[in-house]
Order: C-alpha cells, then structure tokens, then sequence
C-alpha cells in the first residue's frame, strides 16, 4: 500500500484536512512529521467541529494510528491539553505514537521566542510565539531537548543546565528579563514522564514496519511549501521542512517510500504574519475573500492577508513537490463574483517572470500579471459532479490546471466535509 503525503502549496491554511478527509479510512497511520502547535487545523467530524494545533488529524479517526515522528517540536503542555479535551469529548487518545527522537519545546523557548520578537521591532518575522523557532535552533546547535531525556533525570537536568548557561545571560543581560530556574524547568519537563510513557517509541521503526504490513501512511506537513525553511519565503518562513524532502527526513522513511504527493490550494490565496505577497489585495476584494472565507488563523485568531490565486506559485510547489495531485479548496468563496483574476507572471521592474524569481528582492517587488475569468453567481454548494458546477466554474477549474504544473483532482465547495467535487481518486 502507498505512503501519501499532504502539504500546502501556498503559505498555509490552505484546508488540508480536506484532503486527508478524501482520504477517509484507507489509511492506517497518519504521521506529523514536522513544525509543532504552530499551526492549526479544523477538522469537521459529523456536528462537532475540532480545532487541532499540534495533534496529526488521524487522531479523530477510529482505526487510525496517528504518530507524531521525529522531525516535531512537541511542546507538552499543549499536547497534555489537547489529549484531554479530545478524551473529554469521547475521542480514544490511547492510539497516539510520539518520537522518543522528537525535540521539546521548553519554557525558556517560549520565553526567547516572545522576547526576541518584541526586540526586532519593524523587522519582525511574523512568528507566533510559542518557542518553535528557538526549539528548533537548539536542535541544530545541539543543545535540543528530546522526549527520550525525560526518562534520564540525570541527562535532563544536565542538558538544561548547559542550554540556560547562556540563555539567561541573553535573558537577563540583553532583554532585562528575569534568568529562569533549570529547577523550575526540570521538574516541569518530569511531570509529564507518565503521560508519555505509553505513548513513546522508535516511530520510525513503527512506520517501517507498518509499510512491510501493506499498510498505507498519511504524511501530514505542518505550514505549507511558501513556509519552508529552504524553499519558502525566507526569512518569513517556518523553521522547518513542509515539503515532501521533510517527510524523510522528519520520519526516518526513505524518500522512494513515497508513491503520491497531494497538494492542497485554496481557490485565491492567503498568508499570515510578514513577507511578501504579490497579490495581496487592500480593497473591497480583500475584505470580501475574508468575509466570505472566514479568514482567521486557527492557532492565533489573526486576520489573513487575502489575494488572489497565484499560479506561478502553484507550479513552483508542483516542482518542490513532485505534486501528483492537487486539491482545490474554498472555490464557493469566489461564487458572486463578476471576475475572478488570476496571476499567470510577475512583473519586476518592467520586466515579466513567467516563473517565481529566484531572488528574494526580485519577489518581494514583483507586481502580478493578471488574467481575468468570467465569474458565476450560483451557488455551489450541492454540487458533487464536475459537471453539476457551473460552466464559468468549470473553466476557472481547467485554467488553473493547466497552469499549476499537476491535475486537480478534487475541489471543495463548501465547508462542510461531504461538499466536495471528486475528479480523480487521489490514491489511484
């Protein structure tokens, strides 16, 4: 059976459940395999609605396996809370498998994160808060926390007393903050030894395992391809990888273990937090893209930066990606409108970049060169054939196919998780 993988292709929120809906109960595990509680995800299961922030969505589905692999940060304090409001509801929680290999994300993580944000003043990166970017720069420093070092007191203390050796004095002599306690911090990290106890194992093995069993892995990426450390928008990016190439490298699955790269895209285009956007809107268009498509973060309640669809992007992810598949979300936001532009190249300096340039100044001056598509005013919400849409919905479909470097092979056309429009099987 196949390992598949979800991700973005914009700069996130782009409905990846959707996909992973799609997808149902042909899958046996669902694997978190990078960022953290970053980023949120709605998940609507019958009624009830669930807001999920660091758990991998499989956790919702009974019979699924959901893991959170090696490649997270995994702030425990939210993942304690998160496992108890899903167990509240009647959700069976016991099923979940974490990384002894995954980092932790500390107090002091948080603390940095918030602090250093505030001291960079007009060149802040847009970053959320919650200590995923310290987390992960102590990783590569090697002075990272990992999982396995709650059950060695002796390791733990040890590693966090290194770790605070020079934080605080950032801390205390740079931000004028207090020096926090590698007491406070040691006991706060034990008290979640038994919580974790049943949950922690080697998930590569797991995974490796379940492939050799036929069974079929969902991929989960956190953030979107625009987000990625190396191929995003830097230095308005993640810390992490949310491309396929993160799928391995943050799982311990060989890259070949991969047969299908899904990517899911919303029908316009939407950010959080800083960086450039070439077709970000500032008009009445915006504030009805954001209306209409209840454009708020799910972590941070934000307002998104609205624009509109951009395919020189969509084809980039194709390419990052090795796209198989594309999912096209949110297309019943554009229904009323008289005309839908859409970006088909960039114009920077006068001169036109048919594809994303490659320069990071080039990008954030780029101007969109638009083409524009007839609009329709049915609703479309019933719709569950290609051919129950509209026609001008229909072409805006095959225009943005036959721009985005992939096919789209499913189109959502209303919130709800029965209302999509299946083209192609997205495991076939």
């Amino acid at each position: 059976m196949p390992a598949v993988l979800i991700t973005g292709a914009q700069w996130g929120d782009e409905g990846k459940g959707r996909a992973t809906d799609l997808l149902g109960s042909r899958v046996d595990y669902v694997v978190k395999f990078n960022g953290g509680n970053n980023a949120g995800h709605t998940v609507v299961v019958g009624a009830e609605k669930y807001a999920l922030h660091l758990l991998p969505s499989g956790i919702l589905t009974p019979g699924v396996t959901p893991v959170i692999s090696n490649g997270v940060v995994v702030d425990l304090e939210v993942l304690r809370g998160e496992l108890e409001a899903l167990g509240g509801r009647g959700v069976d929680v016991s099923r979940l498998k974490v990384s002894a290999n995954a980092h932790v994300i500390t107090a002091y993580h948080r603390t940095l994160d918030k602090v250093t944000e505030r001291f960079l003043g007009k060149r802040q990166i847009g970053t959320t808060g919650r200590g995923i970017g310290p987390a992960y720069a102590d990783k590569i420093n090697r002075v990272g926390i990992r999982i396995q070092d709650i059950f060695d007191e002796g390791i733990l203390r040890q590693k966090v007393e290194a770790a605070l050796e020079f934080k605080n004095q950032v801390l205390v002599k740079i931000y004028n903050r207090r020096a926090i306690s590698a007491d406070e911090v040691v006991e706060d990290l034990l008290s979640y030894r038994e919580m974790l106890e049943p949950m922690v194992c080697d998930t590569a093995l797991l995974l490796h395992e379940a492939m050799q069993d036929d069974k079929t892995v969902l991929f989960e990426a956190g953030q979107a391809t625009m987000l990625d450390i190396d191929h995003g928008t830097y230095p308005f990016v993640t810390s992490s990888n949310a491309t396929a190439g993160g799928a391995s490298t943050g799982s311990g699955l060989p890259p070949h273990a991969l047969d299908r790269v899904i990517s899911v895209v919303k029908a316009y285009t939407t950010r959080v937090g800083a960086g450039p956007f070439p077709t970000e809107l500032f008009d009445e268009s915006g504030d009805y893209l954001r209306k209409q498509g209840f454009e708020f973060g799910t972590t941070t309640g934000r307002p998104r930066r609205c624009g509109w669809y951009d395919a020189p992007m969509a084809r980039y992810a194709a390419r990052i990606n090795g796209v198989t598949d594309f999912v096209l979300t949110k297309l019943d936001v554009l229904s009323g409108l008289k005309t839908i532009p859409v970006c088909v190249a960039y114009d920077v300096n006068g001169v036109r970049h048919d594809e994303m340039p490659v320069n990071q100044s080039d990008f954030h001056h780029a101007k969109p060169v638009y083409e524009e598509f007839p609009g329709w005013n049915e609703d479309i919400s019933g719709a569950r054939r290609f051919e129950d849409l509209p026609k001008n919905a229909q072409d805006y479909i095959i225009a943005l196919e036959g721009m985005s470097g992939s096919r789209i092979s499913a189109v959502g056309v209303g919130p709800e998780r029965e209302q999509v429009v299946v083209l192609h099987d997205l495991l076939g």
